[in-house]
Formats: C-alpha cells, sequence, structure tokens
C-alpha cells in the first residue's frame, strides 16, 4: 500500500481531525501517502435550519461513507458524536482515538458564569440536547438555535447576536479557542452528546491493510466508553430530534461507569440515571441495561411523544 486517501468533511474541526490522523499514519509509516478528499455533506450544505428539523441520521457522514464504498476515500475521519450507531454492512470502525475533554463549554460575551446569567438572557447553541438541559437548569432563559462552524458561532455572539454560546471543549481546544471558555459546564448539569470528544476512523471491512494501519490508532479506554454511550443510544432508537445524552468512563478502581439521560426538548420532564460494572467488556450491555432502565422510569413516554410511536420495553427490574 503506497498511497491512501482521507474522507472528510471540509470545516476547520473536520480538517483538524484529519490531518492529526494524517500525522499519525505517517508516524507509522513514513514511505505512506496520504491525502484528504474534502466531501460536503448534507449537514455542511444545509445552515440555515436547525438540525432537530432536517431529519434523518448520518448527516454529515452519508456523502464520506458513499464515498468509502466507492472506493473515492480509503478511510473516513468522524466526530464520533456525527457517526449513526448503525452503519453499512459493508463499513465498520477500525478505531477510536483517544478523547479529548467531552463536556460543553459555555462561552460568554464578557465573562458572565453560567449562574450569573441575567433573567431572559440569551443563549445559542445547535442542539436540543443542549437546549434541554439549559433550560431544565435555568428555564428563564432564552435558548435558540445557532448553526455553523465554531468560528461562525464565536463571530456571532462577538457580534452581540447572543449573550453567551454553548459549544464542545474539545473543537474549542483543537482549534486553539481554549481561551475563550468562560467556564466548563458540569456534568451533573450538562451531560455531552454520545461520543462527544472522541475521533473515529471508519473504513470496509475488506481491507485487511487498512482495517491493521487505522486499528493501531485505536485507544482502548475510549473506545470502551465510546461503545458503552452508542449501546445506550441504539436502544433508545435516538436521533438528532430528541435530546438524548451519555457519559461513559473509567473510574479510578477500574470500573466502567456511565450516566445517561433522556428529555423533552422543553426541558420540562428529564430522566436521568448512571449504573456502572466492575468489567469493562461489558459496555454495550451496561449502556443497554441503562436505556431499559430509563425507558421503565419514564424515558420510553418521552420517546413516544417525540417519535409518535412506541419504544419497546423489557421486563423485570434493573438495579444500579
Amino acid at each position: 500500500m503506497k498511497k491512501l486517501v482521507i474522507g472528510t468533511r471540509g470545516s476547520l474541526l473536520a480538517l483538524w481531525q484529519a490531518r492529526w490522523v494524517q500525522g499519525e499514519l505517517l508516524k507509522l509509516d513514513p514511505t505512506l501517502e496520504v491525502e484528504l478528499n474534502i466531501i460536503k455533506t448534507t449537514g455542511d450544505k444545509i445552515l440555515d435550519v436547525a438540525l432537530a428539523n432536517v431529519g434523518g441520521k448520518g448527516l454529515f457522514v452519508k456523502e464520506i461513507e458513499e464515498a468509502l464504498l466507492a472506493g473515492r476515500a480509503d478511510i473516513a475521519v468522524h466526530s464520533m458524536k456525527d457517526v449513526p450507531t448503525e452503519l453499512p454492512c459493508e463499513l465498520h470502525l477500525a478505531a477510536i482515538c483517544r478523547r479529548e475533554n467531552p463536556g460543553d463549554a459555555f462561552v460568554s460575551k464578557n465573562g458572565t458564569r453560567f449562574g450569573e446569567l441575567p433573567r431572559g438572557a440569551h443563549v445559542g447553541t445547535s442542539s436540543l440536547r443542549r437546549t434541554c438541559q439549559l433550560l431544565k437548569a435555568r428555564p428563564d432563559l432564552k435558548v435558540s438555535s445557532l448553526r455553523g462552524n465554531l468560528d461562525t458561532r464565536l463571530r456571532k455572539l462577538d457580534q452581540g447576536d447572543y449573550d453567551a454560546v454553548v459549544l464542545a471543549v474539545a473543537g474549542m481546544k483543537r482549534l486553539g479557542f481554549e481561551q475563550r471558555i468562560t467556564e466548563i459546564i458540569p456534568p451533573e448539569i450538562m451531560l455531552p452528546a454520545i461520543g462527544q470528544g472522541a475521533v473515529g476512523i471508519e473504513c470496509r471491512r475488506n481491507d485487511p491493510l487498512i482495517n491493521k494501519l487505522a486499528g493501531c490508532l485505536n485507544h482502548e479506554e475510549t473506545s470502551v466508553a465510546v461503545r458503552a454511550e452508542r449501546a445506550f443510544l441504539l436502544r433508545l432508537e435516538g436521533g438528532c430530534q430528541v435530546p438524548i445524552a451519555a457519559y461513559a468512563r473509567l473510574t479510578e478502581g477500574g470500573a466502567l461507569r456511565i450516566d445517561g439521560l433522556v428529555g423533552d426538548p422543553s426541558g420540562s420532564e428529564v430522566v436521568r440515571d448512571g449504573m456502572e460494572t466492575k468489567d469493562p467488556a461489558e459496555a454495550e450491555g451496561l449502556g443497554v441495561r441503562l436505556a431499559e432502565m430509563l425507558i421503565r422510569r419514564g424515558a420510553g413516554r418521552i420517546l413516544a411523544r417525540v417519535y409518535g410511536r412506541e419504544i419497546p420495553s423489557v421486563e423485570g427490574d434493573v438495579s444500579t
């Protein structure tokens, strides 16, 4: 193998991630030629509509996966929070790279912290997950949809369109905007998106050399945590039309802990709890068990209201 093509979106953050993977691959094999194929996805084309209203899954990956299947790319580099829980059968995630801080960053114009915002302050965010948790904590706020790349969102804050915005810590750090973070919202107030802060490498199953090379970039601790989160989301049949959040991590004692949340978009009803297992190999099972517990505790009702259909539950009790 002499040449490898990386499929990526063209945003600043996507290019940072793709170039980071490019650099890591060249460290593994300096003789390799690695180039980028920049692909515009549906999510990149539709910027004037809230993601929840666009519908469907894979808004930021579908066209890149099509390039993989057509041979126009050998691997795809994604933000894991954008990757659907179900992939085309010919493709898989060969690696989930070391995770950056998965939290959400609160950025205000004048350094005002979240708890100090005046009543009625205007906050911009791109997701229902953030909207739900912001309104749960501060129902007095005005929260509006904010689309665009990270630099675009910061510019709208600076020009006075918002009093504050909420962005992913990982993106802020990777693009050199860490100094703009007013505070990192603690997970007790805001759980992150599934896979937030992690970079995934997707490739064709039938390319053993590429799989072996990409697999060298897998970070096992991150992979275990993200697999638990994705299993949680898959069991809930979740998409971007409903606020769903989860955060899994290994504890100091070596156990795997996951906290999850399902909420009404208005923040008026939120179901949240957590579980842990002493065996990280049970990552997917842990995520499923937490999802089923939340379904029984009211998440199923919230999801049915949003989706217009029931989410199947299971019999029996689940202990935390």
